[in-house]
Parts: C-alpha cells; structure tokens; sequence
C-alpha cells in the first residue's frame, strides 16, 4: 500500500510533501488545517501511509456506527460524545495516558463549515497530555502538505495560538470560502 499510496498522491494527484513527520514522537496532537471538504481524509490517509506511521483520530461517535464503525476504528478511530455535559478534554487525555503511541490528528475548526474561531480544544489536550503540537496544512492551491517541526506549548495561550495561526497564513482549502 505504501507504493500505491505514493502513486495516486504524487503522480496521479500531483501533490508534494513539504517535511516528514518525526516517527521517534510517539505522542502528539496533529492539527490539520484547512479543513473545507471530506476529500481533506482521503489527503490525510495518503500522506499518513507514505509517511509509514499510525495517526489516530477522533470523530463524532455516529461515525462509529455500522455498517462504516468498523472502518474507522481499524484506521485509528475513536468514537467522541459531543454531549455538552462530557469533559471531552479530560477524555482525550485519558487516551493519552491509556496509549504507549498516541498521535492523534484533528481540525481545529471541527467541521468542514467556515467557523469564525477555532475549537481551542487541541490546545489545552496537549498542555494537559503535556505533549507537542504538530501543525499539518492542506494546501489545494500549490497541492502541498506541509508538516510543521514539534511546537511545545508554553501554557501562554495568547502567543502560543498566534504562532500556530500564522502556520495556516496564506493556505488555501478546497473551499477556500469555508476557510
């Protein structure tokens, strides 16, 4: 699958990778960004099998479900209840801490819908995992991925959040609209 991974993303799509990813990092959050359609996934799925390493990630738990459930949590999936009540922080965090590997990729928006704000969440998991951020962007316009060095978090959220947002500076989603 490695071959043929590499194939469709290079040759076939004619994207390119800008910087691999570190496999002696066993854990980690992955924000990817921009993500503007379902297409991002199968991006995402290319790039993690030419890299040749394990990404998990999360999703709403209807994802889950049959007849697909199967699927996603052979890729690295874990069902989340977007439940208002849960402290899906504290949850994540346990997967942290229950997994000797755990990279775990999400969108800091949460939906492939245009958001004024980002979902901080992914902040203050890896604070509290006391893990590294790693940022991945999804540049449809040069048909590029980049994968960022490790960002530790200093817990200044303020400065921290501007650095990462000026990684996705001039980045364009499939939608660019909903970016």
């Amino acid at each position: 699958m490695h071959w043929l991974s590499k194939l469709i993303f290079f040759k076939i799509l004619g994207w390119d990778l800008e910087n691999h990813f570190d496999p002696s990092i066993k854990k980690c959050v992955i924000i990817v960004a921009p993500h503007t359609s379902n297409f991002d996934f199968f991006i995402g799925l290319l790039v993690r099998k030419i890299m040749n390493i394990h990404i998990d990630f999360i999703g709403k738990k209807e994802l889950f479900r049959p007849p697909y459930g199967w699927y996603f949590r052979m890729i690295g999936g874990s069902p989340v209840d977007r439940n208002q009540n849960q402290k899906k922080v504290d949850a994540i965090v346990q997967l942290f801490e229950e997994h000797e590997i755990f990279r775990l990729a999400l969108s800091p928006e949460g939906t492939r819908k245009k958001v004024e704000r980002w979902k901080t969440g992914f902040y203050f998991i890896a604070v509290k995992a006391k893990v590294p951020i790693i940022m991945a962007s999804f540049d449809f316009r040069k048909k590029l991925v980049k994968i960022s060095d490790p960002f530790w978090p200093t817990g200044n959220f303020d400065t921290d959040f501007a650095r990462i947002k000026s990684y996705y500076e001039g980045v364009e989603g499939k939608i660019p609209e909903n970016f």
